[in-house]
């Protein structure tokens, strides 16, 4: 968990200004993974504070974490942002 992403955190990601990062996924997907030694383990960060500004109550930032580690899990297999919204996810 982290409060809120960093500058090159948000750079990577892609998105637009008014867009929050509510969680990343740092690491070599399951299906790129060739020779694969000697690298930082795979990470998840939670952004805190960008996830409680988009919930009003305790359910909904249960709900928002299960569903950001969800998404950030799949990217860990190997799905990208267009496959994981074709799938609801």
């Amino acid at each position: 968990m982290e409060d809120w992403p960093t500058k090159d955190q948000l750079i990577g990601s892609g998105l637009d200004e008014d867009e929050l990062l509510l969680g990343l996924y740092e690491g070599i997907p399951l299906t790129e993974r060739y020779g694969y030694d000697m690298v930082l383990p795979d990470k998840i960060t939670l952004f805190q504070k960008a996830i409680e500004s988009i919930c009003s109550t305790d359910k909904d930032v249960l709900r928002e974490i299960r569903d950001t580690i969800t998404h950030e899990v799949a990217h860990h297999f190997g799905y990208d942002d267009p496959s994981l919204d074709s799938l609801g996810i």
